[in-house]
C-alpha cells in the first residue's frame, strides 16, 4: 500500500468518539474520513466505543489503524467504501451493525450524498479498489466492481452468512474482481459463506475454520 504513505500524509487522531452522520465534529472518526483532502492516518487516542448514527463513508487514500488500543464500532450500516482506492482497515471491533434505510451522510470531500438501503455488514465495499482489511472482528461484503482486495488475519464470529464476494449472479462486472482470504480465523457460530464467490478470482488460503454449520466456501456457477 505505498499510495498510502509520503510527506504528503496527514496524521489525525480521533479524540472524541460521538457522530454526527451531516456536520461531524473535529476529533470524531467521521471527520477524519471525509472532511480532510488527500492522504489521512487515522488513530486513536485512546480506547473507546463508536456508534455509529449513519453508515461511515472512506475517503480514498485512507488508513484506520485501531493498532494499540480497543476500538469498537457499532451502529447503523456501519463502514462503506464507495468508488474509493487505497484503503486501510486495520485493528477494529465492528459488530451489531443494524440495517440501514436510505438516508443522507457527510462523504468524501466533505459533500453530503444520498445512500439507498444498507443491509447492516460491518464493512462493505462497493467498487473499490487496492483495499486491505487486516486485524479486524466483522461481517464482510465485497461488491460490484470491487477489486484488488486483500483480507488477512482477521477473526469473523457470531455470524450467519459471513462473507460475500459478488453483489449478485447476473451481476457480471463482478467477474474481474480479485480478492485474497489469507490468515483468518472464522469460529465461534459461523453457520455458511466463508466465503462465497459470485464471480471473479478469489484467493482462499491458510484459513481456520472450526464450528461451521452448512458450507465453508462457495463458488456460484460461472
Amino acid at each position: 500500500m505505498i499510495n498510502n504513505i509520503g510527506k504528503d500524509i496527514v496524521k489525525y487522531k480521533v479524540i472524541d468518539p460521538s457522530d454526527d452522520a451531516l456536520s461531524p465534529k473535529s476529533g470524531t472518526l467521521r471527520y477524519g474520513t471525509t472532511m480532510i483532502k488527500g492522504k489521512v492516518w487515522i488513530t486513536f487516542k485512546n480506547s473507546m466505543t463508536i456508534t455509529l448514527q449513519r453508515p461511515l463513508l472512506l475517503s480514498s487514500f485512507t488508513a484506520i489503524d485501531g493498532h494499540g488500543v480497543d476500538v469498537h464500532m457499532n451502529g447503523a450500516g456501519c463502514l462503506l467504501v464507495f468508488q474509493a482506492t487505497d484503503i486501510i482497515i486495520h485493528g477494529l471491533r465492528i459488530h451489531h451493525c443494524k440495517a440501514q434505510p436510505p438516508s443522507t451522510v457527510m462523504g468524501p470531500n466533505a459533500k453530503v450524498i444520498p445512500l439507498g438501503q444498507m443491509d447492516g455488514d460491518a464493512i462493505r465495499l462497493v467498487t473499490a479498489r487496492t483495499v486491505w482489511i487486516d486485524h479486524n472482528t466483522f461481517l464482510l461484503d465485497v461488491t460490484r466492481g470491487s477489486t484488488n482486495i486483500t483480507v488477512s488475519n482477521n477473526w469473523f464470529r457470531n455470524q450467519d452468512k459471513v462473507m460475500l464476494l459478488g453483489h449478485d449472479d447476473g451481476h457480471l462486472r463482478d467477474k474481474n474482481m480479485k480478492v485474497t482470504v489469507i490468515f483468518n480465523h472464522f469460529e465461534p457460530n459461523c453457520n455458511q459463506r466463508m466465503p462465497r464467490v459470485r464471480h471473479g478470482y478469489a484467493h482462499v488460503a491458510n484459513n481456520f475454520y472450526q464450528g461451521w454449520e452448512q458450507k465453508t466456501l462457495r463458488q456460484c456457477p460461472l
